[in-house]
């Protein structure tokens, strides 16, 4: 697992990382049927999807792996409780009645993350979890940013926009599953962009030099498409019961 690459861009990743708009909250609490009496949210990070789940009014366990990234959360989140520990190796004290997560799916066990989830929740719980794709809306400067990355053979994972609750359907452990979108549009100049791009897991695991060279093409690329980076940020949140 990638949980622990984020650490040494902690600040970064809290400042240049977008949030997630409060209507899903909305559609979480909507599902929930109420306020539940405990959100655990595992690889939580700086808080980005604790800002999220925290608007539901409900008691916040995070659960985060990397110290650096737990700092900047308890810094943010004082009244949440903090957790050093990956998804992995953390047992609650307690089923849980919601198990959160943003943008972290990817990064867990494929072979175990549905089976372990199931085993963390209580008969009936829910688990919640927001997948993200950062697109180019400009169809000719997506040619363009793909063809810079392409030069270092940069490759994000093609995945379509339902496999998370495909995931969770197909496990056999949940029932209701069911997928949500919620899309935004975002805006970046060629120094935010990169600053964004240093935070993504599939860029910190390369090597420094090849880094350099990757953001070097970037630029051009952004440069000759206008300057500013159009995105297409396409947002699910994947909910699911736990099947007993």
């Amino acid at each position: 697992m990638a949980t622990t690459v984020f650490g040494e861009v902690a600040a970064q990743y809290d400042d240049i990382r977008p949030g997630y708009p409060a209507i899903m909250a909305e559609a979480l609490s909507a599902y929930l049927g109420g306020t539940p009496e405990l959100i655990a949210e595992i690889g939580a990070g700086t808080g980005k999807g604790t800002e999220l789940f925290s608007r539901l009014g409900a008691p916040m366990l995070c659960v985060e792996p990397d110290p650096r990234m737990a700092e900047h959360l308890r810094a943010k989140f004082p009244q949440a409780e903090v957790v050093s520990a990956d998804f992995d190796s953390w047992t609650p004290s307690r089923p849980l009645p919601v198990l959160a997560g943003t943008l972290i799916w990817h990064l867990l066990d494929p072979a175990t993350r549905c089976v372990r989830a199931h085993s963390l929740l209580e008969n009936g719980g829910v688990i919640a979890v927001i997948g993200r794709k950062h697109a180019f809306a400009d169809d000719e400067q997506r040619l363009a940013l793909h063809a810079a990355f392409a030069t270092e053979r940069y490759r994000e994972a093609e995945r379509n926009s339902e496999w998370i609750v495909t995931d969770l359907r197909d496990s056999g452990l949940f029932d209701d599953a069911i997928t949500q979108r919620f899309d935004s549009d975002l805006s970046l100049s060629a120094d935010e962009y990169v600053r964004m791009l240093q935070t993504f897991s599939s860029f910190r695991l390369r090597a420094a030099d090849a880094q350099e060279r990757l953001l070097g093409a970037i630029r051009e690329a952004v440069e000759a498409t206008g300057g500013v980076v159009h995105m297409r940020l396409e947002t699910s949140l994947n909910l699911g019961r736990r099947a007993r």
